[in-house]
């Protein structure tokens, strides 16, 4: 078990009305003045995946060795119990490819199974949100500075998301739909704010899941086809990541070694 201070309770709070924000005026993204939508969804695109390669999948190494640790306490670890958390994001990945499938499908189908579709749709992608801020204040803990970039890329993503929502489900996918998309962030900051403490084997599988599925979504949505693309937008977004994400890792090393 991990307790979380207040402190980062209270930072994960604002971070999650902050998403909650961005989800709410998604719409608005195809208005700002001299920015097209083309050229957001490649600085988006940029922003995720200098995050998810550069501190997303070295956390799941992370992640592996403490459950690593936490399991051999218990068990003798075999090869497979090695790879849990890299299946476990593997599986994330492959839910969300199946979901994309079946809302692409969804159009050739009567009503009734469409909406079924949208219900399914939405509420995976609820359950995703509900994981994004369930672990908030765990990743606010561990590096302040990791937490807000990794909300600046979720802000991005979730914008982007609801474009696919819209684009998949244009009848169905209205301000009800986004509103029950706010309320599922709200619920995992709501959650994880009243049970504490946190224990550590199960926020590691979460977070592996929500990289999968993050992972899965980056290729999908944030990598627009070349016909649709800004390149420059691109590189900029990945350029200003890698540069806070290189930035915040030297000054974590000098801390350490002054401290050491």
């Amino acid at each position: 078990m991990e307790f979380i201070n207040l402190g980062s309770v209270l930072i994960a709070l604002i971070i999650t009305l902050g998403l909650m924000v961005s989800h709410y005026l998604s719409p608005l993204i195809g208005r700002i003045p001299g920015v097209s939508e083309r050229q957001a969804a490649s600085f988006a695109g940029g922003v995720a995946v200098a995050y998810v390669f550069l501190h997303m999948l070295p956390e799941l190494v992370e992640g592996n060795a403490a459950v690593g640790r936490l399991l051999g306490q218990v068990e003798r670890l075999t090869p497979l119990l090695d790879l849990g958390i890299f299946m476990v994001a593997l599986l994330g990945f492959t839910l969300y490819y199946g979901l994309e499938l079946l809302a692409q499908r969804a159009a050739q189908r009567s009503s009734a199974a469409e909406g079924r579709v949208y219900g399914l749709h939405l509420g995976m992608y609820c359950l995703y949100n509900f994981l994004i801020t369930y672990t908030m204040p765990l990743r606010v803990q561990t590096g302040l500075v990791y937490a807000l970039i990794f909300t600046v890329a979720m802000a991005l993503h979730f914008i982007l998301s609801d474009r696919n929502f819209k684009r998949n489900f244009p009848r169905r996918f209205s301000l009800r739909g986004r509103l029950i998309l706010l309320a599922s962030l709200a619920a995992g900051w709501v959650v994880t704010a009243l049970t504490e403490p946190i224990d550590v084997l199960a926020v590691s599988l979460m977070i592996a899941f929500l990289s999968g599925s993050i992972l899965y979504n980056v290729f999908k949505e944030e990598l627009p086809s070349e016909r649709n693309s800004s390149y420059a937008c691109f590189t900029l977004g990945l350029g200003i990541v890698t540069a806070l994400l290189a930035l915040e890792a030297y000054l974590g090393h000098a801390q350490r070694a002054v401290g050491g």
